[in-house]
């Protein structure tokens, strides 16, 4: 069984509950948190150790903010020994999220860090072309050269300089 399998029904089960307390947002910032502090393979080592109890496992994972029954959740998942599984859970849960919320989910990654002004108009450009709401994730990644690389899913603009020299190669040499 895939990971995203195994997932799927955890992060249902949790996008269910946080649609009936209205706290989808709230479900998804728990979540997140909760994968990140798992994906670390320092708190993965720990997360294995047969002597870890389950108050003790989700003490560390709980946010302070967390909603109400989140500590459910991963009690859960701690006696299904599923814990390694939050990073699926949280992207899975988002994607939930973000369908029922209509909101469009982007990652620009630019060669040097954009101004907050640039990324408001890429981010109402988006909108438009989506005619949703937009969340937008920023990454650098100098290799680019110059201009940005839009991933929105099943859409992907590539307005790098890099890119735009990879296609006048690839048109240079057909």
């Amino acid at each position: 069984m895939t990971q995203a399998t195994l997932a799927r029904p955890y992060a249902r089960a949790a996008f269910a509950v946080a649609r009936e307390q209205s706290a989808l947002p709230a479900w998804s910032q728990a979540l997140a948190f909760a994968a990140r502090v798992a994906a670390d393979p320092q708190v993965g080592v720990l997360l294995g150790d047969p002597r870890l109890t389950a108050e003790a496992a989700v003490s560390l994972l709980v946010p302070e903010s967390a909603p109400q029954n989140f500590d459910g959740l991963l009690q859960l998942l701690f006696e299904n020994h599923r814990l390694a599984l939050l990073p699926e859970i949280s992207g899975l849960y988002d994607a939930l999220r973000f369908e029922a919320e209509q909101i469009v989910k982007a990652r620009i990654t630019s060669a040097e860090a954009l101004p907050a002004a640039e990324i408001e108009t890429l981010k109402a450009a988006l909108r438009r072309r989506f005619g949703r709401a937009v969340e937008v994730d920023t990454d650098v990644d100098p290799a680019l050269i110059g201009g940005v690389l839009i991933d929105a899913g099943e859409v992907v603009i590539d307005g790098s300089l890099r890119g735009r020299l990879a296609r006048l190669h690839d048109a240079l040499v057909h």
